[in-house]
């Protein structure tokens, strides 16, 4: 049972799962930049309510709300990391560059500093 390429239903069948597999590793990509963006998303709520309710009273509860968004931010950018590890770790790409555990666990490294930076600005800088 041959085809017009010369190649049997196998060869057909195993080339549409590698497709197939390539295909997930892009849709898990896009997944882990949706979720980097939710985590950047947390932090900018953050940095904004501290903006807002600057002048509230005790001072110490805008910079805690904050805080607390910001530190949504670094759990929603390792869960993220963790997941798209997980997934990562399950296929093998095959017409396409995978990006790599490594990079991802160093996207997540970098916005998790930033967002304890900025949180730790928050209380510090007046």
């Amino acid at each position: 049972m041959d085809n017009h390429d010369g190649q049997d239903g196998q060869e057909l069948a195993a080339e549409r799962t590698d497709l197939a597999e390539d295909r997930t590793i892009l849709a898990n990509e896009r997944t882990f930049a949706g979720w980097m963006r939710t985590g950047l998303a947390c932090v900018g709520i953050g940095v904004g309510f501290n903006v807002l309710f600057d002048e509230m009273s005790p001072t110490w509860v805008p910079k805690a709300v904050a805080t607390a968004f910001i530190l949504i931010g670094v759990f929603v950018f390792w869960a993220a990391e963790r997941r798209s590890c997980k997934v990562l770790s399950r296929l093998d790409a095959h017409h396409v560059a995978q990006f790599g555990s490594i990079n991802l666990r160093a996207i997540a490294t970098v916005l998790s500093a930033g967002a304890l930076v900025v949180a730790i600005g928050l209380w510090v800088l007046n």
